[in-house]
C-alpha cells in the first residue's frame, strides 16, 4: 500500500481541518509520542503523523473517508490499556482517538440491555447499572480505565470469565463504520437472535482491523446481592492448580476463580506490605454469588481441605481488598525488553502439566518466572523477566517465551486468551493457526478492508 505522507501543509491535514475543530487534531510532540503506544511491548516504534479526536458518529465518518480519499492508515484507540500493541501506530498512520465519544445512551433494566458510545468507561458503565442491580459483567483488570469500545477491539476478558464469558458474549449489537465511511449496524437488542451471518462477534475482538466500533448495545447481568470469598493457601503452586479440578468435580461455578503462585504473592507484599507469601507458597481466591453462594463455598471448602488447602473465608472488606490486589499486580510494570508478561490459555485439565512445564524452561533458560491465572477458563498470564538489559539475558527471556508457546499449542491450548494479537503476537500466530485459515481471515479482510488502511499489521499477518 502506497502511504501519503502528511504534514501541517498537506492535502489530508488541510481536509481534516475542514471537518474537526482545531482541538480534536494535534500533531505536538508530546500527544505524537504519547497515543504512539498502548501497554504492550513495542516491537517496531513509529510516530503517527497526527492524532484526532471524534466526538460524533458523522465525525467519525468524515475522518474515515478521508483517510480513504488519501491512503491514510488509521489506528483507532481508547484508553491505550491493550498489552499486544494493537493500539500502535505504525508507518504513515493517524490515531483516531474515541475517548470523547462517552455517553451512555440508554439503560434499560426491563430489557437488561444498555447502550453506549465507544469511549465510556468500564467502570463508569457498571457504577450506572448498579443503580438498576445490574452490571456489564466483562470486568478486564483495566476496568477504571479501559474503554467499551477498546474492550470490544480486544474481546477483552477479566476475573469473572470463569462465570460470565468474555466481551463477545455480553455484546448484543454493534454500530461500525466501515473503510469506505459506510455506518452500518449488526445484530439485535434481542438476547436470541440468529437471522445472518453474525456479523457482530465477526467484530468484536478483530482490533479495529475490520471497521471502527462507535456504539454497542451490551448485555447486562443481576448484580448479586449474595457473595462469599474463600482465600485458599496449598503448599505448592501445582496444588492449587489440581484445585481447579477438584471444583469442577465438585460442580461449583465460582464467578471468580484466580490462581497466584509464590513469587506473585511475595511481590504483591512487596508492592502492598500485605502477607500473602506468609501463608502459603500458592493461592486460590475463589468467589461465588448467587442466592446459592453459600452452599457453593461449604462445598468448595471440603473439596479443597482434601487437597491440603488452607480456608480463610474472607468477610467483604478482605475480600475487596485480595480481589483488588488480583486486578492490579498484572500492571505492575509495564511490559518491557526484559519483563513480559504471557497471555495463554490451556484446557484445565492441563493447568497443572503446564504451570510444572514453565517452571522448568524457567529454571532451564535462567530467567524469572510469576504465575498468575484466571483459572476458572485455564487462561494464564507467566511473566519472565531479567534483571538487566544484557543480550544474553535478552535472549533466553526470549527463547522462554517462545518455548512456553510451543508448550501451551503442545497442550490443546492457544497463544492469546484475553489480549489478543495485535503487533506483538504477529510472529506466533502461524503456529495455531493453518494456511488455510490465515488466508480465509486475509480474504476477510480484503473484503472490509480493500486498501488496507484501517490498523494495518495488527491482528492477522500481511
Amino acid at each position: 500500500m502506497a502511504v501519503q505522507k502528511m504534514t501541517l501543509s498537506s492535502p489530508f491535514a488541510t481536509a481534516l481541518e475542514e471537518v474537526l475543530r482545531p482541538d480534536q487534531i494535534s500533531v505536538a510532540e508530546e500527544d505524537l509520542q504519547t497515543f504512539a503506544i498502548d501497554q504492550g511491548p513495542v516491537t517496531d516504534y513509529q510516530e503517527p503523523l497526527a492524532v484526532v479526536w471524534a466526538e460524533t458518529i458523522a465525525e467519525v465518518q468524515s475522518v474515515v473517508r478521508l483517510a480513504a480519499e488519501y491512503t491514510v492508515p488509521l489506528v483507532t484507540r481508547g484508553a491505550g490499556t491493550g498489552v499486544s500493541g494493537g493500539a500502535h501506530a505504525t508507518v504513515g498512520s493517524v490515531v483516531l482517538n474515541l475517548t470523547r465519544m462517552n455517553k451512555i445512551l440508554e439503560i434499560n433494566a426491563a430489557d437488561e440491555i444498555a447502550r453506549v458510545e465507544p469511549g465510556v468507561i468500564n467502570g463508569d458503565l457498571n457504577a450506572v447499572a448498579a443503580e438498576h442491580g445490574l452490571m456489564f459483567a466483562p470486568d478486564p483488570a483495566s476496568y477504571k480505565i479501559s474503554t467499551i469500545g477498546g474492550n470490544i477491539a480486544t474481546n477483552a476478558g477479566g476475573l469473572r470469565c470463569a462465570k460470565y464469558g468474555v466481551t463477545r458474549d455480553a455484546v448484543l449489537a454493534l454500530d461500525v463504520v466501515l473503510a469506505d465511511g459506510t455506518l452500518i449496524r449488526t445484530g439485535h437488542r434481542t438476547f436470541k437472535g440468529v437471522a445472518g451471518y453474525d456479523l457482530t462477534s465477526l467484530f468484536v475482538g478483530s482490533e479495529g482491523t475490520l471497521g471502527v466500533v462507535v456504539g454497542a448495545t451490551v448485555r447486562l447481568k443481576y448484580l448479586p446481592t449474595i457473595v462469599r470469598t474463600l482465600a485458599v493457601f496449598f503448599p505448592s503452586v501445582q496444588a492449587a492448580a489440581a484445585g481447579v479440578l477438584a471444583l469442577g468435580t465438585a460442580r461449583v461455578q465460582p464467578c471468580i476463580l484466580e490462581l497466584l503462585d509464590g513469587p506473585s504473592l511475595t511481590e504483591l507484599d512487596f508492592r502492598n506490605g500485605s502477607n500473602l507469601s506468609t501463608r502459603g507458597t500458592a493461592l486460590l481466591l475463589i468467589q461465588f454469588d448467587g442466592l446459592a453462594a453459600e452452599q457453593e463455598e461449604a462445598l468448595a471448602a471440603t473439596a479443597l481441605e482434601a487437597l491440603g488447602g488452607t480456608i480463610s473465608r474472607e468477610d467483604p472488606a478482605e475480600a475487596q481488598r485480595l480481589v483488588d490486589l488480583r486486578r492490579n499486580n498484572r500492571g505492575l510494570d509495564v511490559d518491557a525488553q526484559n519483563r513480559v508478561g504471557e497471555d495463554v490459555a490451556v484446557p484445565r485439565s492441563q493447568l497443572v502439566h503446564y504451570i510444572t512445564a514453565l517452571e522448568e524452561m524457567a529454571r532451564r533458560h535462567g530467567v524469572d518466572l510469576q504465575v498468575i491465572a484466571h483459572a476458572g477458563d485455564g487462561n494464564l498470564h507467566p511473566t519472565f523477566s531479567v534483571p538487566t538489559f544484557e543480550p544474553a539475558g535478552i535472549a533466553a527471556l526470549n527463547a522462554a517465551l517462545d518455548e512456553s508457546i510451543d508448550k501451551a499449542l503442545e497442550l490443546g491450548g492457544t497463544i492469546t486468551g484475553e489480549h489478543g494479537i495485535g503487533q506483538y503476537k504477529l510472529r506466533w500466530l502461524a503456529l495455531e493457526q493453518s494456511a488455510e485459515v490465515l488466508a480465509i481471515q486475509r480474504n476477510i479482510k480484503a473484503l472490509f478492508d480493500p486498501q488496507g488502511i484501517l490498523n494495518p499489521g495488527k491482528a492477522i499477518p500481511a
